[in-house]
């Protein structure tokens, strides 16, 4: 379950096709109220689909007028980014 502190959302545990459908519109409502970044450090395990997930809440986070980053990627969502040649579209937050 993601918790939002201050201008951060913290996901935690596993991002994968069987959890998206739920953190998808969780997210989507904290990048309209403000998220500014994403954290995945509590995340365990993702699929290709937590490239998805990010994407998406990019798109959202765009229609609102917003901007979001992502910190903490995991290594396997980092490989599948550039695998899919996504990596440039999916900003990395600073520290």
């Amino acid at each position: 379950m993601p918790r939002f502190e201050g201008n951060r959302l913290y996901l935690d545990g596993v991002v994968d096709i069987q959890t998206v459908a739920a953190l998808l519109p969780e997210g989507a409502a904290h990048v309209r109220a403000g998220a500014e970044v994403i954290d995945f450090g509590a995340v365990t395990e993702v699929d290709s689909s937590a490239v998805a997930l990010a994407l998406a809440w990019l798109r959202e986070a765009r229609a609102a007028g917003r901007t979001i980053a992502f910190a903490n990627l995991p290594p396997a969502m980092a490989n599948l980014a550039r695998l899919y040649a996504v990596s440039d579209l999916i900003p990395v937050a600073e520290r």
